[in-house]
C-alpha cells in the first residue's frame, strides 16, 4: 500500500492510500496530479523544464548538488550499499522519470554533500583503517541540506558574513541531527556512517556503546536484523517512555505524571546540550546556535532546557521571547548575548527546488 500526499499552492490537499505497484506507476501519479484539472498546477508536462531528487547518501563522490547523468547514476548506485533503503529508490524514481520526460533535465540534491568538508579527525573511526579504505566505513552525516539552508538564512537575517561566522545548527524532529559550522563548512556533525548515531531520536537510540548492542545481541539472541530493528525502530524517546516518538505526546504524558515521558525528554535535552558545548570546543567559541526541524521549530521546552546554564558559553536566553515562538524565524537572546541562538523554519525543499533551477539553466552553485 502506497502513500500519496499532493499539496498544491492555493488548492485543496489531496491525500490517498492505495496499492502502487512500482515506482513507475507512482512517478506517473505524481504527474497525473500536476496537470488534472482539479489540484494541478501545470497544464501540460511540456511545462516542466527540470526535476530534482533529493538523495540519501552521495558518499563520498559528491560534495554539492549534480546533474544526473549516466556517471552520476554510476556513482548513487555504488552508494547503495550504504544507503540499501534509499538509494537503490532514488535510482529506480531517477529511471522512471527518464522514460516518462526524456530529455528533461535531472538534478540529485544529496542529504551527504553538505559534510564532505569534514576533517579527517573528525569522519575517521576508531576503527582499523583498512575497514575504511575497504569499505569506506566512516563518518558522512546526514540533513546536510538542511544545516546549510538555515544557516545561511540566519546569516542573512542577522545581516551577517557566514564566512565570518562559527555556527552550531541543530536539526531536531523525529530524526535529529548537530552540526559545527566554521566560516560556511561544515566541520563535524552527530550523524554517523548511519543516521542512527548522534542524539536521542524518535526511535533511534543516537550514541551508544557498540560493546553494549554486541551484550544485547547475545542475550536477546538477535541477529544483524534484529539488532537494526532494536536501535532505529524500538528505541530512542519512544523506547525510553514506552509512550510516544512524538515530543507533543510526551510532554501531554508528563503531565499526567509519567516519569519516563519525563526521562526521555530529559535525555534529548542533555544530548543537545552536550553536542552544543563539544562543538563550541571544536569551533574555539561560538557565534551562532540555531534550532530548526519539526522540534527545533516547534517545541520551546525543549530549546529552553537545552540552552539552560550556558551563561558560561556567553548564552543569555530570553525565556519570556522563546516561549513565544512556534514555527518562526526569531532571536531567542536578550540583546547584547554574546552568543545568538535563534529559531529557524528550515525548506529542504526550496534548496532543492532551487539547485535544479540552477544546474538545469547551466548555472554555478556559487
Amino acid at each position: 500500500m502506497g502513500k500519496f500526499t499532493h499539496k498544491p499552492s492555493g488548492k485543496a490537499t489531496l491525500d490517498a492510500e492505495q496499492p502502487i505497484r512500482d515506482h513507475a506507476e507512482g512517478v506517473n501519479m505524481i504527474l497525473e496530479a500536476l496537470r488534472s484539472e482539479e489540484r494541478g498546477v501545470v497544464k501540460s508536462l511540456d511545462e516542466i523544464r527540470a526535476v530534482g531528487h533529493r538523495v540519501a547518501h552521495g558518499g563520498e563522490y559528491f560534495s554539492e548538488s549534480v546533474r544526473i547523468d549516466e556517471e552520476v547514476k554510476r556513482k548513487i548506485a555504488a552508494c547503495n550499499e550504504l544507503a540499501p533503503l534509499h538509494n537503490p529508490a532514488h535510482l529506480t524514481g531517477i529511471e522512471a522519470l527518464e522514460k516518462l520526460l526524456p530529455g528533461v533535465p535531472q538534478v540529485a540534491v544529496f542529504d551527504t554533500s553538505f559534510h564532505q568538508t569534514l576533517p579527517e579527525e573528525a569522519y575517521v573511526y576508531g576503527l582499523p583503517l583498512e575497514l575504511y579504505r575497504k569499505y569506506g566505513v566512516r563518518r558522512y552525516g546526514f540533513h546536510g541540506t538542511s544545516h546549510a539552508f538555515v544557516a545561511r538564512k540566519a546569516c542573512r537575517l542577522l545581516g551577517w558574513n557566514i564566512e565570518e561566522k562559527r555556527i552550531i545548527t541543530c536539526h531536531l524532529g523525529n530524526g535529529s541531527s548537530i552540526t559545527a559550522i566554521d566560516r560556511g563548512r561544515s566541520v563535524d556533525t552527530s550523524m554517523g556512517f548511519t543516521p542512527n548515531a548522534g542524539v536521542i531520536m524518535g526511535t533511534r537510540a543516537g550514541d551508544a556503546d557498540m560493546g553494549a548492542l554486541l551484550f544485547l545481541m547475545e542475550k536477546e539472541g538477535l541477529d544483524a536484523a534484529g539488532a537494526n530493528d532494536l536501535i532505529n525502530k524500538r528505541s530512542g524517546l519512544m523506547g525510553i517512555s514506552g509512550v510516544s516518538s512524538d515530543c507533543r505526546e510526551l510532554w501531554e504524558a508528563v503531565g499526567k505524571g509519567s516519569k519516563e515521558a519525563r526521562l526521555a525528554l530529559d535525555i534529548l535535552c542533555y544530548h543537545v546540550k552536550k553536542y552544543i558545548g563539544s562543538y563550541a570546543a571544536v569551533l574555539n567559541g561560538v557565534d551562532l546556535v540555531i534550532f530548526t526541524g519539526g522540534i527545533g521549530e516547534n517545541d520551546h521546552a525543549v530549546r529552553r532546557a537545552a540552552c539552560a546554564n550556558m551563561q558560561y558559553l556567553g548564552i543569555d536566553f530570553d525565556d519570556a521571547a522563546n516561549d513565544k515562538v512556534r514555527g518562526q524565524d526569531k532571536v531567542l537572546t536578550r540583546p547584547g548575548s554574546k552568543v545568538t541562538v535563534m529559531s529557524i523554519n528550515t525548506d529542504e525543499e526550496l534548496v532543492i527546488a532551487t539547485d535544479t533551477m540552477r544546474l538545469a539553466r547551466g548555472a554555478s552553485l556559487d
